[in-house]
């Protein structure tokens, strides 16, 4: 069995530079315009650039390789395209979520709203910092569509694999719609937890990246199909496994301050199965500690020992091993290039036992 987590390390290896390279050449030309958007553009590097596994980067990359891709070279390149994207929509999110922290380093909308209270005196720091971080989400995603729009393989497939992009783009927002709605309600049910889960992460995460790959090498309708059967299980257990570390990591691991989805209310599947098990006094230290702006760690280590008791992180836990499996044996079954069969059967395992 492939070692996934050596794997994405050595890829991110390879389109790190690539990452880089675009932010210095987009910053440089930026500065000849304007130097406010090139500082915002090099904040915005520095998040991109100080975390994150190139997981996006990696599905895109083994999706072609899967469908028989030969310019490695290219996709690499051209992988830096839905990295744009996942930071253009993580910087939406970080607004949403009230996140002050990524990659531990701090988010922009909280890094303008400091700025703006140190030079524009009785302005609404706050709103200041929201709107620098709208705008350059947008850029980011203009950028990230640029990428595509400029890669060298066939202006047929480009144009394909654009039109996927825009689909990836819209469930997610559909995704994370589902996600507010239910966090402001205050409940929610198994299956719409799955189905935002669908949305927001699996089609996102894995479906709509390895769906670009081999769309650039020409996949036909069938194993794209193969993909999402692949990819919708494994998507909805790498959310669930996410759940579990936004309680239970470390921060110094997952660079995002842990207690942060209980501070703003999430509704997940430890949330709703321990809402469906408990006694009234757990219930009511759940209900106390969900949306709690002021949580301290004594009321997170309540939080965890309900969960616990109830035995929602065991459910949880079962479920994602079995929505890992499901999503195994599906790829098995696909002829394909065996780096890439190998690569998805590594990654599922790793997405389940990961720690960040």
């Amino acid at each position: 069995m492939v070692d996934a987590k050596k794997t994405l390390v050595d890829f991110k290896a390879k389109v790190d530079p690539e990452v880089e390279a675009f932010f210095v050449r987009t910053i440089a030309e930026t500065k000849k315009v304007d130097d406010n958007i090139a500082a915002a553009l090099e904040h915005a590097r520095k998040i991109t650039t100080s975390g994150g596994k190139r997981a996006r980067a990696a599905f895109m990359y083994y999706g072609y390789l899967a469908a028989g891709g030969k310019n490695k070279k290219e996709i690499i390149k051209t992988s830096v395209s839905i990295e744009l994207i996942h930071t253009f929509l993580l910087i939406h999110d970080d607004i949403i979520d009230r996140d002050g922290l990524r990659h531990g380093v701090k988010t922009i909308h909280v890094h303008y709203g400091e700025m703006a209270k140190r030079y524009f005196k009785n302005k609404d720091a706050a709103h200041f910092g929201n709107s620098m971080a709208i705008i350059m989400g947008d850029m980011l995603g203009a950028l990230g569509n640029q990428v595509l729009f400029e890669s060298k393989f066939d202006s047929a497939l480009i144009i394909k694999a654009l039109q996927k992009l825009q689909g990836i783009i819209a469930f997610t927002v559909i995704g994370e719609a589902e996600d507010v709605i239910i966090e402001n309600r205050g409940r929610a049910t198994e299956k719409e937890i799955f189905r935002m889960y669908e949305n927001k992460t699996a089609k996102y995460t894995i479906e709509g990246p390895l769906h670009l790959g081999a769309i650039l090498a020409g996949a036909d309708k069938k194993l794209l199909e193969a993909l999402s059967a692949y990819s919708i299980p494994a998507g909805i257990a790498f959310q669930i496994q996410d759940d579990i570390l936004g309680v239970f990591g470390v921060s110094k691991k997952t660079g995002k301050p842990v207690g942060s989805d209980v501070r703003q209310g999430k509704q997940t599947i430890l949330v709703a199965k321990t809402l469906e098990k408990a006694n009234r006094a757990q219930k009511a230290i759940i209900k106390n500690c969900l949306g709690n702006d002021n949580l301290t760690q004594a009321d997170l280590e309540q939080f965890r020992k309900v969960i616990i008791e109830t035995g929602s992180l065991e459910y949880a836990q079962k479920l994602a091993n079995k929505l890992i499996v499901e999503a195994k044996e599906k790829i098995e079954k696909v002829v394909m290039k065996k780096e890439a069969k190998n690569f998805l059967l590594g990654i599922a395992d790793y997405m389940l036992n990961r720690e960040v």
